[in-house]
């Protein structure tokens, strides 16, 4: 599956940005899906990630109340809104997918990755 994240930008602290990620191929729905986000210096983390139905979705305590995943199988295409932004969000946001049920949120686990897109917030 190849991946493609667009959305990303410049928002103020406190504004929103909605991530989308569209997937190529008919099996999208058998991948579960997630984000990521890296700034330099440091190692990808854990953002969000979502089932494959779109019923079941798990977030980083940092994100959590403010970041909501989403996913339309029918568009082939995930979700990350984003709200109540802070600076500490500022980061090159990843989508990934991973064959089969089994929700992980650990990077090294994920089959397949997007190329990022830049959040940057300012204060």
């Amino acid at each position: 599956v190849q991946l493609q994240a667009y959305g990303g930008g410049l928002a103020q602290a406190g504004g929103s940005l909605r991530l989308s990620c569209a997937a190529s191929g008919r099996t999208f729905s058998s991948y579960v899906m997630g984000w990521f986000r890296q700034t330099p210096g440091k190692e990808r983390e854990f953002v969000a990630t979502i089932s494959r139905s779109g019923g079941s979705t798990y977030y980083a305590d940092s994100v959590k109340g403010r970041f909501t995943i989403s996913r339309d199988n029918a568009k082939n295409t995930v979700y990350l809104q984003m709200n109540s932004l802070k600076p500490e969000d500022t980061a090159v946001y990843y989508c990934a997918a991973r064959w089969g049920q089994i929700i992980v949120v650990v990077s090294t686990e994920m089959d397949y990755w997007g190329k990022g897109t830049l959040v940057t917030v300012s204060s």
